[in-house]
């Protein structure tokens, strides 16, 4: 019994010393916690006073709203730098501060320096109608812009819908013109409504006859000829109610060509054309295709492209056309084959054999009649042609034969299709279009725009940011800008702050145009305004805009030079940048030697604009990259009106930094893919895509291992 009470006593005083210590450690803890919670304090209150969170509103903290999707979940994955981050190749101090002094105040405005002398009419360089130009676009501009700030532009009557001038812009079920009504709009059936599934367009016509070329667009002559002889014509589904100033883009390009081309035999050719840029020609040459036929040798045709674009840079070929470098044939269209067949010169017309014959009857196999059909266009000879939308693409029938399809490309709606233009050796008797959509679509290019949150620029970060992309764009073009946020302004990097992208517009000559660009610019936060009026010989000041924003606003170590119609592969981008060592300067892109400017045409530059024969050497204009240094010394050029200016935009940076190399090295590298033309395997940058094929490509980048093209436009 002895034992057991000592027992006992003894596990009770164990008990009550365990008690004891553990209210010893509780009361540590209490002390220790309550010393870090005095330190926090002392430290973050000097903190809270630095950042100014005293001049935030006082309401009451709210919690944060759950999110509406999982897609919105996925813009949420790369939140905004903190401002207490440091890069290793951040400025010192010293640096830092200077460049904080130079960033603005929120604004859309651009902060660039313009002034009467910025523009010297007394320039003795070849410039000197450039700088009358661009003098008299200043002050138009800032008076637009003074208008624009004072609120004298009034908005309640832009957004209202307006009245058709004229029964042509009704939308009418069917539109017919005779030859003289066609000849009196200039070749051109307008649409007015677009196109919808089941509409067709039908075209009565005869192709004139061949007539002698001493110098063929589409053929080549042969040793010893001086002339070729040529029957062709184009028949095109346009989009007119598009961006002003621009060719409207050819959603169908339809041209049989009745003496062929360099083959010398019947051929049709079709494709599409955005912004003078063609697609992938489809050519139907008489033999038929098969439902199984799926892009024929589309990896050899993207190497030939890709050589053919590398000597076309190097000088050593003066054109390429995409038809010269691909030769695709495609399967099924609504179960239609796309090339129907039609007899050949080459075709094999001799009667079949008797040992050939006797060999099908003795094994069972009948003779399958079959219906050879010429070529379907005859020079003098009257023809009646249908064009109709189906599902999956456009069906060409002439005199009820079915003779072609075309696949819809990725860069058009039917609704676009708002002109029939028709054009060569052909003489127009009657044209009919029915089942055309009685609902008038908006063509207000601001009906793109989408007002989430979601689509916002992240704030300007306080520290320097490692890219700045400057993108140009135009007033008017909204549905670029738009597909250009919602794509590649959607990669983390950009997210998150690490590169910063703004748009660079100047202002347009229509006032309402101006009162939704600003509209924008507010709401979104990524448009920069360089205030003078917008014209392409002037794209020049904007490049010079792009330069002071992203040097002394963004303090960028990298900036790049962009368009609407570019897509940016940004990692690729800034991965290509750092692997030049950061005390050298340099100028990144698809670099042009010894190209010669064009002294007759469209792009024609006169002896006066520049009287030298080859320009120097100059990144092609959809996207390059250089350091910030350069940027530097081209807005401190410009303010001590030091700076050439030239109408080519990326001639002149070439310029520029020809004139930095003279003072500090720059290293110049050369890479195609900073594709100027369309889209290449495996980009950086990829020109001339319309909004549908940036959303497009934007989604094979986010579902692919490696980047991929939305080519068919």
């Amino acid at each position: 019994m002895k034992k057991s009470k000592l027992l006992k006593l003894d596990r009770l005083d164990r008990f009550d010393m365990f008690i004891s210590l553990a209210k010893q450690r509780s009361v540590q803890i209490l002390f220790i916690v309550g010393f870090l919670y005095l330190v926090l304090v002392t430290v973050e209150i000097p903190f809270v006073f630095r950042t100014r969170l005293n001049t935030l509103s006082q309401e009451p903290l709210t919690r944060v709203p759950r999110l509406a999707s999982e897609v919105e979940f996925q813009y949420k994955e790369a939140p905004s730098r903190p401002l207490n981050w440091v890069s290793e190749n951040a400025p010192t101090p010293i640096q830092f501060q200077h460049q904080k002094q130079l960033k603005p105040q929120s604004t859309i405005l651009s902060r660039l320096s313009f002034d009467a002398e910025s523009f010297d009419p007394t320039a003795k360089d070849g410039s000197l109608e450039l700088h009358k130009s661009a003098k008299v676009a200043w002050e138009v501009g800032r008076k637009l812009w003074e208008e624009l700030e004072s609120g004298d532009v009034k908005i309640g009557s832009i957004n209202k819908p307006k009245k058709p001038k004229n029964e042509s812009e009704l939308c009418r079920p069917s539109v017919s013109l005779s030859e003289s009504e066609f000849l009196a709009h200039g070749k051109v059936m307008v649409l007015p409504c677009g196109l919808t599934l089941g509409s067709h367009i039908t075209v009565v016509g005869k192709p004139r006859a061949a007539h002698a070329e001493t110098n063929p667009r589409i053929a080549l002559l042969k040793s010893g000829e001086d002339s070729v002889m040529v029957s062709q014509f184009m028949m095109e589904l346009q989009g007119l109610k598009t961006v002003d100033g621009e060719d409207p883009p050819r959603i169908l390009h339809f041209n049989p060509r009745l003496k062929g081309d360099w083959s010398r035999k019947p051929v049709i050719e079709q494709n599409t054309c955005y912004r003078m840029q063609w697609g992938t020609a489809m050519r139907c040459e008489g033999w038929k295709s098969k439902a199984d036929d799926e892009t024929v040798l589309a990896s050899l045709s993207a190497k030939l492209q890709y050589c053919c674009f590398e000597l076309s840079a190097m000088g050593f070929i003066n054109f390429i056309t995409d038809s010269h470098a691909h030769k695709i044939v495609h399967s099924a269209v609504d179960g239609q084959v796309k090339c129907e067949k039609w007899i050949r010169d080459d075709n094999d017309h001799s009667v079949e054999s008797n040992a050939t014959w006797w060999l099908k009857r003795l094994i069972g196999r009948t003779k399958k009649v079959t219906v050879d059909w010429p070529f379907p266009f005859t020079e003098g000879k009257l023809f009646v042609l249908t064009l109709s939308a189906g599902l999956e693409g456009y069906h060409v029938s002439v005199d009820g034969r079915h003779i072609t399809s075309f696949p819809y490309r990725t860069g058009y709606t039917l609704e676009d299709a708002t002109g029939l233009m028709l054009n060569g050796d052909v003489d127009v008797h009657s044209i009919f279009a029915a089942s055309l959509p009685t609902s008038h679509p908006s063509f207000a290019p601001q009906r793109h725009l989408e007002m989430s949150n979601r689509w916002k620029a992240p704030p300007l970060p306080e520290q320097p940011v490692d890219l700045f992309i400057g993108v140009l764009s135009a007033g008017n073009h909204f549905a670029e800008r738009m597909a250009v946020r919602k794509s590649w302004m959607q990669h983390k990097l950009v997210k998150s702050s690490h590169v910063v992208a703004r748009f660079f517009v100047a202002m347009h000559a229509r006032k309402e145009v101006n009162v939704e660009l600003k509209r924008e610019a507010e709401f979104f936060a990524d448009i920069v305004i360089v205030p003078y009026m917008d014209n392409y010989d002037l794209v020049v000041l904007k490049t010079v805009a792009i330069c002071e924003y992203g040097g002394r606003v963004a303090a960028a170590k990298y900036i790049m030079k962009s368009d609407d119609d570019t897509f940016v592969r940004v990692d690729a981008v800034i991965n290509e940048a750092k692997k030049v060592h950061p005390d050298r300067s340099f100028y990144i892109g698809n670099i042009n030697y010894y190209h010669r400017p064009l002294r007759a045409g469209k792009w024609a530059v006169t002896y006066e604009e520049w009287a030298e024969e080859v320009y120097p050497p100059y990144a092609n204009g959809p996207g390059y990259i250089m350091s910030s240094d350069i940027a530097h010394f081209i807005v401190s050029e410009f303010e001590k009106h030091n700076l050439s200016l030239f109408k080519m935009e990326d001639v002149s940076m070439g310029m520029w930094v020809e004139k930095f190399n003279s003072s500090k090295a720059v290293d110049y590298i050369h890479s195609l893919k900073f594709c100027q033309f369309g889209c290449i395997e495996g980009y950086y940058t990829a020109h001339y895509q319309s909004p549908r094929q940036m959303m497009c490509m934007w989604d094979k980048l986010q579902k692919q291992t490696r980047p991929q093209c939305c080519n068919m436009r």
